[in-house]
């Protein structure tokens, strides 16, 4: 197991190593310019150099590679062009809503996700299962930002039973954690579906149910157990990928989170925040995965990791 880990460490940092590459050339070749977004349009040319060299943007690409990533290696990504913050802060500041956010998301896809796709496979080819995987089809198909109104429209104009953007605690996430799960769980419940059917036509399965085993028994611990191996992947890219900042759902919401912050930061062309979001995005998805592999251990003890 530790040398698997080391191996795992190894490849993360080559994977974060490639990534700062590919961003760092992102940010700074595509068009736009943030000393003439913080300065104006009609700022003198003095300024200009002035703030440029301030910022170390009149250094070659090169150095301003080596300083980006001799600093991250340190642990400091920057400080934002607009807020003059660190983005350490600004992730700290952004994070507890989003974290928030994808926690409450993840639990309610896992759990409608699961048993959507367990009804599926215990009902194949039923009503039942038609009526789930049509369920599951819509979540993954609508576009969030019109679940995301069409909750809005509901519940916040029609009924008032939540506020329409902002944040103000735990009840301003309900909304766009419904939104979130929705999808979320209609790809967990076809995977767990697909997972189940495999598990319930082993013989083992087979000469359990005709000795009698309890049914319940028989699905939630016996035949779910062991096809959650696959499921766990999903829900570990789900959560990865929530964590990372649900941008388009954080946006039409107006919450203050990491997906927000992306959003600002590209339109400001704040470079080392962009920098630093992606690379801290990358972090959090290796992490997740690193986890995932983990809890199939757990799951299933024949699994070793040499």
């Amino acid at each position: 197991m530790s040398s698997y880990l080391l191996k795992r460490v190894s490849s993360m940092a080559l994977t974060l190593f490639g990534v700062s590459i590919i961003v760092f050339l992102m940010v700074h070749l595509i068009p736009g310019d943030p000393v003439t977004y913080i300065l104006g349009d009609f700022a003198t040319e003095d300024a200009v150099n002035k703030l440029e060299a301030q910022l170390g943007l009149d250094q070659p690409l090169l150095m301003q590679y080596f300083s980006y990533i001799l600093g991250a290696l340190q642990g400091d990504l920057g400080t934002s062009y607009i807020t003059g913050y660190t983005v350490w802060e600004e992730i700290l500041n952004r994070i507890p809503v989003t974290a928030q956010l994808a926690l409450y998301s993840v639990i309610l896809g896992t759990v409608f996700g699961v048993l959507l796709g367990v009804l599926a496979a215990v009902k194949q080819n039923t009503i039942f299962d038609r009526l789930a995987m049509m369920i599951a089809l819509v979540g993954i198909s609508a576009p969030g930002f019109w679940i995301a109104l069409f909750l809005i429209l509901i519940f916040s104009f029609q009924f008032g039973w939540f506020p329409i953007s902002g944040y103000d605690g735990i009840y301003s996430l309900i909304l766009p954690s419904v939104t979130l799960a929705l999808g979320s769980a209609g790809n967990i419940a076809r995977m767990t579906r697909s997972s189940m059917l495999e598990v319930i036509r082993q013989d083992y399965i087979r000469t359990a149910h005709a000795k009698g085993a309890n049914m319940y028994r028989l699905i939630f611990k016996h035949s779910l157990q062991n096809a959650m191996i696959p499921v766990v992947t999903l829900i570990g890219l789900q959560f990865g990928y929530l964590l990372a900042g649900a941008v388009v759902t954080e946006t039409v919401f107006a919450l203050p989170g990491i997906g927000n912050l992306i959003i600002d930061s590209i339109s400001t062309r704040d470079i080392p925040t962009v920098q630093g979001l992606i690379l801290f995005i990358a972090l959090t998805f290796i992490v997740v995965n690193l986890l995932v592999d983990v809890v199939y251990t757990m799951l299933d003890p024949r699994i070793k990791y040499e």
